[in-house]
């Protein structure tokens, strides 16, 4: 099971839009996965589920379920002032530590309005990845200029975009 990680709160996010052109292309590539979309984590998660209450949230813990439930993880960032979202590390500070991310095997995808592709955020992401012991896959997928690109059947305009996304899938499934 490869779960798919939508690294921000923001509702309908274009992260969001490009998870479930993802689960499509793992559909076509006879892949099962789910969404685990951090749009759903509780208003109050760093108060009511880290720290002290880790464990404590039922909504939290149903999300850091979903993230076990995958043996392989993509997670989809946007480029945040020049990192990835806030709410994506505190999720992730909200993990059984050593546990949670430690031998998964992960695959990255950052997209911005920019020409860099959300390429910062997946930088800083992978450091924190590898401390925590996850693999990252090399083949790290940039979307730059994602308001162009993404349009509004959740599809990609540009061939490129798509190319490097199946490759992408394809090494993940390989890996």
């Amino acid at each position: 099971m490869i779960t798919l990680l939508v690294g921000t709160n923001r509702p309908s996010s274009r992260a969001r839009r490009i998870a479930n052109y993802y689960q499509n292309l793992l559909t076509e590539l006879n892949a099962e996965s789910q969404i685990l979309d951090l749009a759903e984590l509780p208003d109050n998660f760093t108060t009511s589920a880290l720290y002290a209450n880790a464990g404590t949230n039922p909504a939290f813990n149903r999300l850091a379920d979903l993230l076990n439930a995958g043996n392989k993880l993509v997670i989809i960032t946007p480029e945040y002032n020049g990192s990835f979202p806030g709410v994506l590390k505190a999720f992730i500070d909200g993990l059984p530590y050593p546990g949670g991310l430690r031998e998964k095997k992960t695959a990255l995808i950052g997209l911005s309005n920019g020409g860099q592709g959300g390429m910062l955020a997946m930088t800083h992401l992978t450091d924190i990845l590898m401390y925590l012991g996850s693999i990252v896959l090399p083949q790290r997928v940039r979307l730059p200029f994602i308001g162009q690109d993404l349009n509004q059947e959740d599809s990609l305009n540009h061939d490129l975009s798509r190319q490097l996304l199946r490759e992408q899938a394809e090494a993940l499934l390989a890996f």
